[in-house]
């Protein structure tokens, strides 16, 4: 597949429809990961096959349209990222899902964009405003709803909260990487150092399991749609679609995450939960229009 050729096939479809078609693909994550675990794979290889296949399939899509790897100090970087973007992230997220549930770990994984304006702040010294702390009180009394609220079928425990966060934290890294490389790098070019990278740095700790073709499905799926086919269609869209409008619709992942959890698994989020989700989920809205900021283009 030639750049050319995924451009010209992606231009013709309205740039909104990618940008949910990439909601709805992130939004599979935990659906997927929970049924590889149900099938008998570990969370850290959840993890790790789904950075070795999509680190694989951005390393393919690299070399046939020739993109430049990062050199130097920017490929320094690069694996910098990929242990603590790719290894730390995609663990850190699939061992939430494994402690709290597929939905609660969507909604937790939106505390990114509080943890960006915090990390600005502390490191890039960009501004912290009265909408910014408006947004970061609210993620805050949304974690605390969520923490009283739990749920049936979710179990909103210690780990399940330190695990989603620490994948909000990790995930919000994204945002700092993307400003510093994804200008001066095809994204693509990128995952296709940062994913592997990923990989083996998740190797000392996976308890390898024998996989069943279901198990093998649900890891290819993830790959396929969730990591490489997700990102393109984001990408896409956001040339297309100001940032502003993209984060907005993609803001429906945890929605759709929820929704396939309750039909899948019968996980529900009580009242007060879901109302701790709105808040988080609306922080998070609040700070991407108040920065005008990309969602991080993968997850």
């Amino acid at each position: 597949m030639s750049g050319a050729v995924a451009t010209g096939a992606t231009s013709r479809v309205p740039a909104p429809l990618l940008i949910l078609a990439a909601a709805v693909l992130w939004g599979l994550l935990g659906i997927l990961g929970k049924q590889a675990q149900a099938a008998g794979v570990g969370a850290l290889e959840v993890a790790f096959w789904r950075a070795a296949l999509g680190g694989g399939l951005f390393a393919l899509h690299a070399a046939l349209t020739r993109s430049p790897l990062p050199r130097g100090r920017d490929l320094l970087v690069t694996v910098g990222f990929g242990v603590v973007g790719v290894s730390v992230f995609y663990a850190a997220y699939q061992l939430a899902v494994q402690a709290g549930g597929a939905s609660l770990a969507s909604v937790l994984l939106y505390t990114a964009p509080a943890f960006v304006a915090l990390l600005g702040w502390a490191l890039l010294r960009e501004r912290l405003g009265r909408r910014e702390g408006v947004a970061v009180a609210g993620t805050l009394g949304g974690i605390t709803l969520i923490s009283l609220g739990g749920g049936q079928g979710v179990n909103v425990t210690a780990a399940a909260l330190a695990f989603g966060l620490l994948s909000g934290l990790t995930y919000s890294l994204y945002y700092l990487y993307g400003k510093a490389y994804f200008d001066r790098y095809a994204p693509t070019a990128l995952y296709a150092v940062a994913l592997p990278v990923g990989a083996l740095g998740l190797v000392p700790f996976v308890e390898w399991a024998p996989k069943t073709g279901a198990a093998w499905s649900s890891l290819g799926a993830m790959a396929v749609l969730s990591t490489y086919l997700a990102y393109l269609a984001y990408s896409a869209g956001l040339r297309r679609l100001p940032a502003t409008r993209a984060s907005v619709i993609a803001s429906l992942e945890p929605v759709v995450a929820a929704l396939l959890a309750a039909v899948l698994f019968a996980e529900q989020l009580s009242a007060l939960a879901l109302l701790g989700a709105a808040l988080v989920i609306g922080a998070a809205l609040i700070l991407s229009v108040e920065k005008k900021t990309a969602h991080p283009a993968g997850e």
